[in-house]
């Protein structure tokens, strides 16, 4: 079993605008998640936090999770930002503090070790990383005393993410899949639009309850009616031979692809 339980979540990425994220992150909660994942990167950590603290939802229900961001992976920077969110989300821990991309000023050696120092400071409960290769895991595995409780990748339908998944079963951990919807394009994928009408589903709550069923945790960004939604994946019954389906389709491109991407090297 791995070492924590991650929902459903909701994807915070792109939710600039303060007034919106924060009104979209108590919703949320009282819509029924229990888990929101928000980053350094994304520069929206206090508006997340206004969220969770407005929602009639108690902390401890909630799994929070941030991510380190790619500049600020050097030891000392580690140890300075995770405090810095920390006092952006209004909260004493996260539940999950990841690596963001192992890239920048990320040296395997140096860094991870950090993220046990916070974890055994009660800064968080669980370590995760995201965009690592198969490879890099590995490499994290070897040096970090606490388990990896995550792998946060881009992961969808048209981008399913096998290795990394048979990488999560085996080393006992959850696969968290950013872009669930790969960024909205799934829309307009006409192989897959035929899939969600046979199942009578739409496409989003389609997507969202094969990663589920795949024993991905997708994290997908909404606002307004497409919280409440996205959630109806959760209690969704899908036909295995629908899920069949949608594991046949042909893989396509990512969606997110930095050039330094850690793939890319």
């Amino acid at each position: 079993m791995p070492p924590l339980e991650l929902p459903l979540g909701l994807g915070t990425s792109g939710l600039d605008d303060p007034a919106e994220c924060t009104a979209t992150v108590t919703a949320a909660l009282e819509a029924g998640y229990r888990h929101v994942d928000t980053a350094q990167m994304y520069d929206n950590e206090a508006a997340v936090g206004e969220g969770i603290a407005a929602a009639d939802v108690e902390r401890d229900e909630v799994v929070v999770a941030t991510k380190v961001h790619p500049e600020n992976l050097a030891p000392e920077d580690v140890r300075e930002t995770a405090r810095e969110s920390l006092d952006r989300l209004g909260l004493d821990r996260v539940d999950l503090l990841y690596v963001h991309w192992p890239i920048r000023a990320y040296d395997a050696a140096a860094t991870l070790p950090v993220f046990d120092e916070l974890r055994d400071a009660g800064l968080t409960d669980h370590v995760g990383v995201s965009n690592f290769t198969p490879e890099l895991l590995r490499e994290a595995r070897e040096i970090l005393d606490a388990p990896i409780a995550a792998h946060q990748v881009e992961c969808h339908p048209r981008f399913q993410q096998a290795e990394l998944r048979g990488l999560a079963a085996e080393f006992d951990h959850r696969l968290v899949g950013y872009s669930p919807l790969a960024r909205g394009d799934l829309f307009d994928d006409e192989e897959f639009l035929a899939i969600a009408d046979r199942a009578d589903r739409s496409p989003a709550v389609l997507a969202l309850a094969w990663a589920l069923a795949r024993d991905v945790t997708p994290i997908p960004k909404a606002t307004g009616d497409h919280v409440a939604e996205n959630l109806d994946a959760v209690d969704a019954e899908i036909d295995p031979s629908v899920l069949d389906a949608v594991d046949g389709l042909e893989p396509g491109d990512r969606r997110i692809d930095p050039d330094d991407a850690a793939w890319n090297r």
